[in-house]
C-alpha cells in the first residue's frame, strides 16, 4: 500500500513547526526529514511513527508507543527504532511537533 496524498498532507501540516521538511517517498511510505535527517516515517496505511535513537528510545517505551516491528523470512521478529506518535499528538501540532524536537535533539 502506498501513502495517500492526504496523509501526506496531514503530516506535513502536523509537523510545521518544526521547520522547513523535505520528504522522499521509500517502501510504500514517506520519510519526513528536518535539516536533512530523518526524524519521522509515515507508513501506507497512514500510521506516523517518530524515529528513536539513544536515550530517547527509553522514553518512547516508557510511554508504551507501539515499536515498528516486521517478520523477516523465516519468521524472524526485526524491531526498527520507529515508535507510532501518540494519539494525543495527531490532534495537536504543538505535541506533535515537542515530540519530533525531542527526537531531532538524539540524532
Amino acid at each position: 500500500m502506498s501513502i495517500s496524498d492526504a496523509d501526506a498532507a496531514f503530516a506535513l501540516e502536523l509537523f510545521a513547526g518544526v521547520g522547513p521538511l523535505s520528504t522522499r517517498k521509500m517502501m510504500g511510505g514517506l520519510c519526513l526529514y528536518a535539516e536533512e535527517t530523518i526524524f519521522a516515517i509515515v507508513h501506507g496505511d497512514g500510521t506516523i511513527m517518530i524515529k528513536g535513537a539513544g536515550a530517547f528510545q527509553a522514553e518512547l517505551q516508557a510511554e508504551g508507543l507501539k515499536r515498528w516491528t516486521y517478520a523477516r523470512d523465516g519468521g524472524k521478529k526485526t524491531a526498527m527504532p520507529y515508535w507510532a506518535l501518540p494519539d494525543a499528538a495527531l490532534d495537536d501540532p504543538d505535541l506533535a511537533c515537542d515530540w519530533a524536537r525531542r527526537a531531532l535533539a538524539h540524532l
